[in-house]
């Protein structure tokens, strides 16, 4: 999905470098005209709508912004406003692009609920799952997340764990999922958009963590079905970090997931964890086509007859970072 976006300011320099990393950055998101004088502005404005329009005081009054759906105003707080900027809705001028660039599609997708008439296609969802905790579920994702952007797949890691270690690989952002929570009513393609980071190190696509754990606790089946379409949405692949639980909502995941990575490590716990699961719990038949076994830490014997497997190493290091980052490097398959 593009959104059609107008930036029309009469500072040539700024305007210039904002269409520039909005361009370079953000092509999948946007697609950018740019303006810097009143008579371009009303031609470009009488030629076709926009969904969004970034404005800055002068150019504000210069036309008439109705076939704009959402004009919005740069305003460095000093300068005098006429009778369009008052009433426009207002962003800071000359903050990171990359803040700036998330407010534009949170105030968008309040005016655009609903993400008819956009083509957005939907990446497959990879859940990663134990019933037994401490078996390195975290660093498993994160891994094969990491192997399929060392491919050139666009890849985002959602972390639904009950008590997410996310601040432990990445840099915490500024906004997190509690913001997508409070609006699951609304377009969550756009909302998560919105609040999504990358990794410098690593490439992966991920968000930052909610405010308060119960906000995960009581999504609906219902809720996490709508978050996984909006999060996988413009994606190749999206891989879904889960708690140790088989509530309803990890359920409906699972059911929903293309492939389920189900980890495992050699402890005794795990095994006999694994080994109810498999003979006790009608979900692993519904699994059994789609679920790989991971024996994480150099585990032997994870897995049954007929399980595909794959086999991880134990890596010798106290930084989580590098052990995922080793573990990224070609064990997976497609």
């Amino acid at each position: 999905m593009k959104l059609q976006l107008l930036i029309a300011i009469g500072h040539q320099d700024y305007m210039e470098h904002l269409s520039d990393v909005l361009t370079q950055r953000y092509s999948e998101t946007f697609e950018v005209s740019v303006c810097s004088t009143g008579e371009r502005l009303r031609e470009l404005l009488s030629r076709r709508r926009f969904d969004a329009a970034l404005l800055d005081e002068t150019l504000a009054e210069e036309a008439d912004l109705s076939a704009v759906r959402l004009p919005l105003l740069l305003w460095d707080g000093a300068a005098s406003l006429g009778p369009h900027g008052e009433g426009m809705e207002k962003l800071r001028k000359y903050q990171r692009i990359s803040s700036m660039t998330g407010q534009v599609l949170e105030r968008y997708a309040a005016v655009c609920d609903s993400p008819a008439g956009f083509e957005t296609s939907q990446g497959r969802i990879t859940a990663v799952w134990s019933p037994a905790g401490g078996c390195g579920k975290t660093t498993v994702a994160l891994a094969y997340a990491a192997q399929l952007v060392s491919r050139g797949k666009k890849t985002v890691y959602l972390d639904l764990e009950p008590f997410s270690s996310t601040p432990v690989y990445f840099a915490d952002p500024e906004r997190g999922l509690t913001d997508v929570f409070e609006k699951l009513d609304g377009n969550l393609e756009l909302l998560l958009q919105s609040i999504r980071r990358e990794d410098s190190g690593s490439g992966i696509l991920y968000f930052g963590r909610p405010d308060n754990y119960d906000d995960i606790e009581i999504l609906t089946p219902d809720d996490v079905t709508a978050l996984l379409q909006g999060a996988s949405a413009g994606v190749e692949e999206l891989v879904v970090d889960l708690g140790s639980g088989c509530d309803r909502k990890t359920r409906r995941i699972l059911e929903l997931a293309a492939q389920v990575l189900l980890v495992t490590d050699g402890s005794q716990a795990a095994r006999i964890k694994c080994g109810q699961f498999r003979a006790q719990h009608d979900l692993y038949a519904l699994l059994a086509d789609r679920l790989t076994v991971v024996a994480n830490r150099g585990a032997r014997g994870a897995a049954q007859a007929g399980e595909r497997t794959v086999s991880l190493p134990l890596v010798q290091s106290d930084d989580p970072v590098v052990v995922y980052k080793t573990l990224s490097a070609g064990y997976f398959r497609d």
